[in-house]
């Protein structure tokens, strides 16, 4: 297994993070989590990958059955992560919109503590 799947999946964290921890827009923070979650993609199909594996599904009976296949969880996993990325990112933009029209501003720093 190479490398660069792990080199990729810890440079999309840290950028991700850092446009997290420098932003100032609920939006532009909902988009750079995307990006950090990204990084479990690449890093899930990383770790799953084995050169020169066989499929595990087959249309009918392999004459000479291979031992070396791929795990089917590992992709099934990322695609899982992948629909609770959408659903997460959905709700974060969804409150956005209700904080900008609630509040009138979307930077973090503007907004005051809610009063009941």
């Amino acid at each position: 297994m190479s490398i660069y799947a792990y080199v990729v999946a810890g440079w999309l964290l840290v950028m991700g993070s850092l446009g997290i921890v420098r932003s100032r827009n609920l939006v532009h923070a909902v988009v750079c989590l995307g990006i950090a979650q990204s990084a479990t993609y690449v890093l899930l199909l990383g770790v799953g990958y084995q050169r020169g594996a066989k499929p595990p599904v087959y249309g009918s009976a392999p004459a000479h059955p291979s031992l070396h296949v791929m795990d089917p969880v590992v992709q099934a996993m990322t695609l899982t992560d992948i629909v609770v990325s959408a659903t997460v990112t959905a709700l974060l933009l969804a409150l956005a919109i209700q904080i900008r029209k609630r509040r009138g501003t979307i930077d973090p720093d503007e907004l005051t503590a809610i009063e009941g």
